[in-house]
């Protein structure tokens, strides 16, 4: 069996893309999922995501982590299928599709810019040396000095099993200030168990840590990724943070066929 798929990334996190319209692909397959995002025997990427049928939206997301498991909410990967879609004529330039979280609704700009709109965020819980909140999937954020040159690797290795996360886990991310709405980010993801070139539910996150904890003002931020540029913008009332939009680019990388044994 040959299976066809696409390979895309946001700001470098990239992924294997597969239209699933027609139930071809067994998504309880843990291992075979695993083995095509393997980087050294398979095709290679940080998640793999299925674009299905859906009744009451344009279509709806499956995300799966490179571990092969289903995972959370992915902002960039809701960004690049939703180029998908339209690639593939199912959508024009804007869009409404569900994905584990719910609805996003999504907007394509000039250039392959994809606009996606994030679920609200209710709660931000501020310590002492870092933020957690969930932005579709869980986050660690935490203020750090030369990011460069910080050890992502360890330090989110170990946090993202730490008391109180354990087994669950949570991505982790560390962040350094470079102007009043412009901050560096590199992200340690679970699933993937690595650091990856950009996280979009982690520079979601990031962005209303920056903002809860008083480190900026700006309500329009941007992150600067080892992938790339993004931007978040908000709104804020009582507490609750609305109409988040995660933008950046998308671009596609290359169309194969998958070999199946």
């Amino acid at each position: 069996m040959i299976l066809h798929f696409e390979k895309y990334h946001g700001t470098g996190n990239d992924f294997i893309l597969i239209d699933n319209r027609e139930n071809i692909f067994d998504p309880e397959n843990v291992s075979f999922i695993a083995a095509m995002c393997n980087r050294h025997t398979g095709i290679g990427a940080d998640g793999l995501i299925l674009l299905e049928n859906d009744d009451t939206s344009d279509f709806r997301m499956r995300y799966f982590n490179a571990d092969g498991y289903e995972g959370s909410m992915c902002g960039n990967g809701g960004r690049c299928i939703v180029i998908f879609a339209q690639e593939l004529g199912i959508i024009k330039n804007k869009t409404s599709f569900r994905t584990i979280d719910g609805i996003h609704k999504a907007v394509i700009k000039k250039n392959k810019l994809v606009a996606l709109q994030m679920n609200d965020v209710t709660e931000v819980q501020l310590y002492e040396d870092h933020c957690f909140l969930d932005t579709g999937s869980p986050h660690h954020v935490a203020l750090v000095e030369e990011v460069s040159t910080y050890p992502v690797f360890e330090k989110g290795r170990e946090i993202r099993y730490a008391a109180p996360y354990y087994d669950t886990g949570t991505n982790v991310n560390f962040v350094e200030q470079v102007d009043k709405n412009v901050f560096k980010i590199r992200t340690y993801e679970r699933g993937v168990e690595e650091e990856t070139l950009s996280c979009g539910t982690g520079v979601t996150a990031a962005a209303i840590a920056m903002y809860s904890s008083n480190i900026t003002k700006a309500k329009n931020i941007h992150l600067e990724t080892l992938g790339g540029d993004l931007k978040v913008s908000f709104k804020t009332k009582k507490g609750v943070y609305t109409d988040i939009i995660l933008e950046g680019p998308v671009k596609k990388v290359f169309s194969g066929e998958y070999i199946v044994d």
